[in-house]
Parts: C-alpha cells; structure tokens; sequence
C-alpha cells in the first residue's frame, strides 16, 4: 500500500461554525459529527476532522485545497458572496486580490479560528519536471 493522508484534526473555537464554514467555501459536505469531530471530506478522500478546544490552546496552521478552475471559480464566488476578506499572498498584504503564480491562480483567505486557508489551481512545483524512476 502507498502512503496517503487519510486524516486530520483541526482544532476550531467551535467546531460546527468551522466545518460549517469550509465545507460552504470549497462547496462540500460536512459530515456525521462522531463525537468529539465534525468531519469534511475532501473530493480525494481526505478527512478535515474538526475538534473544539479551548481558544488559548489553538496553535494557528496553514491548509491549502488544489482545486479545478470550475470549484475555483465557484468557491471564489462564494467567498466574494459572504464578504470574506481574501489575499493574493500568505502574508495578507494584497486584499482583494488573487495570484496566478505557475499559470493557475489562488488566494488565501481565515477560517473562523484563524487558521490559513488557500485555494490553487495549480501546485507551486507544477513547473518542476518530476524524474520517471
């Protein structure tokens, strides 16, 4: 068997509001809550499983989607639609804007925790040409 992610936690103020959110965004479902997560499944059969902890202990991370330019577009407008403030870069110095770095496009945007949340249509290491072995 290869190596594949199967699963992970993010942990989240409120765990409902999370999934709730990003599953809205990247236009998914969220799960069954199997106490104490709530699951979103990613089309390539990843599990965000979403936890509730105490805010103090939330330790911010980074979660990037490579998405088709359809679920870009449509996630775009999503976001355009409830007024949830994106960048073109990590740092979130260009607001309102998007990136089109490797001939795709992206842009970042914080789930209700604070987490860093990006969308790309293309992985940054698409010009790189991969060894056949």
């Amino acid at each position: 068997m290869s190596v594949e992610l199967n699963h992970t936690i993010i942990h989240a103020r409120d765990s409902r509001e999370s999934a709730d959110f990003l599953a809205y965004v990247l236009g998914l479902e969220v799960g069954t809550e199997s106490f104490p997560f709530i699951p979103v499944a990613t089309d390539n059969g990843v599990t965000l499983d979403f936890a509730a902890i105490p805010v103090e202990s939330i330790v911010v991370q980074h979660y990037a989607f490579l998405v088709s330019d359809g679920k870009f577009d449509a996630a775009f407008t999503r976001i355009q639609q409830a007024g949830i403030t994106y960048y073109a870069d990590p740092q979130m110095k260009q607001p309102g804007q998007i990136n089109h770095h490797y001939g795709g496009r992206g842009l970042y945007f914080t789930d209700p925790a604070g987490h860093g949340m990006e969308i790309i249509t293309r992985p940054y290491d698409s010009h790189v040409q991969r060894p056949t072995t």
